[in-house]
């Protein structure tokens, strides 16, 4: 039996899954936490890495292996390869007026044009920026700039400095792949090339990035290792998704994004790349499962007790519509917004309705990035529904009542490590497993048009 292993180095922990490389059946899997917090020691990572493999059983027996993680962390590394400070994460809103001075520099489209997106303060370009003007000298030290998984990946092919000052800190072995490089705003997915002027103007000098590794590269090392990707292509390759599919993640925050075989440019979706030469259109919303934590623990019920209230209610919840901007939005950009129920009467004001409502405000919003995706010419035909609340049953259903395309419900996994293990497989082989993905739900259609008509009159 050949084995392979896919890295999931997220926020939170680092998860890991060994795979059979012909089935793709799980062997085993192991798992550490991160620290908390929206900066943090890459040594962290490293170091909850090595713990993961192990709990795993190691990688002895292990023919390839792969990175997958979060993106935009800002990884900044002196001319010995050591980092420089803390690195900022995606979640770190300090760089967010770093972003509007980008924007104000260059343009909006200038900038959609050049690399897909406009920047916001999770972007790896407006943390650098921010590193210019708050730390000047941290800034002047800076010889190269890695994000979260590559930085793993060439401290996993032995490079970087050790303890005692000596070690392999060669830069030329850093590697990215598009989807992450494509998270930075300093490079363009359609051309598949760095833009050095957008990176020199917000770091304020020249330095090292990672080489972009093609999807399926065979990186040395002590085992076969994969260029890796960042964590929702990583999903994306994990679930199989193609042309036409569409992945609704409903986690703490939420993220619709689609495989599509054009780049995108566009004002409101992110026109990343995927991890398989594709592309990889996304929209990300800051409330997505919260909203259910919020009104559960309101009415004083469990997450699935929240369901069965919701399944009495008629769809529309009788006219009452939750806005569900609990924590500001990203998607649309309203990071001072609040979340505000309308619709109250006497009759709509129940318990049922209230518990429907929250999920259909939830659904909605994802469904208005699903629309943002179609505007800039993606095709649904088929809605893959993630994340720890598609499991409940009320979720699913409303869900096939919300979207206008088919809804399928994947068993839960660890997609984004799986994505990496097939990765891993496919710069081993060659080939590209085809690894089978089971369903747990394909709930019938049931479009109800009202859902979406009374949200949108609350917009």
């Amino acid at each position: 039996m050949t084995l392979v292993a896919g890295i999931d180095s997220s926020t939170q922990s680092c998860k890991v899954v060994i795979r059979d490389l012909e089935s793709g059946a799980t062997v085993r899997t192991g798992r550490a936490a991160h620290p908390d917090g929206t900066e943090v020691d890459p040594e962290a990572w490293w170091v909850a890495l090595q713990a993961a493999l192990s709990d795993a059983g190691g990688l002895d027996d292990v023919a390839a292996i792969s990175i997958a993680g979060q993106q935009h962390g800002m990884v900044v590394l002196d001319a010995t390869g050591r980092v420089i400070r803390d690195a900022l994460l995606w979640n770190d809103t300090r760089s967010a007026p770093a972003a509007a001075a980008l924007i104000a520099e260059f343009g909006a489209d200038a900038l959609v044009e050049r690399t897909g997106s406009v920047p916001v303060a999770s972007f790896t370009a407006t943390k650098l920026r921010w590193l210019r003007d708050a730390e000047s000298e941290n800034a002047a030290r800076v010889a190269a700039v890695a994000l979260p998984h590559d930085w793993l990946t060439w401290r996993l092919r032995g490079f970087g400095p050790s303890a005692d000052g000596t070690g392999n800190p060669d830069f030329s072995e850093l590697v990215t792949d598009r989807s992450d490089a494509s998270g930075t705003s300093y490079f363009n997915p359609a051309t598949g090339e760095y833009d050095t002027a957008l990176f020199e103007a917000s770091l304020g000098h020249a330095a090292i990035v990672p080489r972009v590794g093609a999807p399926d590269e065979a990186l040395s090392g002590p085992w076969v290792v994969g260029v890796g990707a960042g964590d929702n292509a990583g999903a994306a390759l994990g679930l199989g998704a193609s042309p036409g599919d569409v992945v609704v993640s409903i986690g703490t925050s939420g993220t619709v994004f689609a495989v599509s075989p054009h780049p995108v440019h566009d004002a409101t979706v992110a026109g990343f790349a995927d991890a398989s030469g594709n592309f990889l259109p996304l929209v990300a919303t800051l409330n997505a499962a919260r909203i259910l934590d919020s009104v559960a623990g309101l009415l004083g019920v469990t997450h699935d007790e929240l369901g069965e209230l919701a399944l009495t209610a008629e769809p529309g919840s009788g006219g009452l519509v939750l806005q569900p901007y609990f924590e500001g939005e990203r998607t649309p950009n309203l990071p001072d917004a609040t979340a505000s129920l309308f619709g109250l009467t006497l009759a709509s004001t129940t318990r049922p309705n209230l518990a429907r409502a929250a999920i259909e405000g939830m659904l909605c919003a994802l469904a208005d990035g699903l629309a943002a995706l179609e505007r800039a010419g993606v095709e649904p035909a088929r809605i893959l529904l993630i994340g720890g609340a598609a499991q409940n049953p009320a979720v699913q259903a409303i869900a096939a009542q919300v979207f206008s395309v088919p809804v399928t419900v994947p068993t839960p996994g660890e997609y984004v490590a799986a994505g990496a293990a097939r990765q891993a497989a496919w710069a081993l082989t060659g080939a590209l497993p085809d690894w089978t993905v089971d369903t747990v739900s394909s709930p019938t259609p049931d479009y109800r048009a009202i859902i979406r008509e009374q949200y949108s009159a609350r917009a």
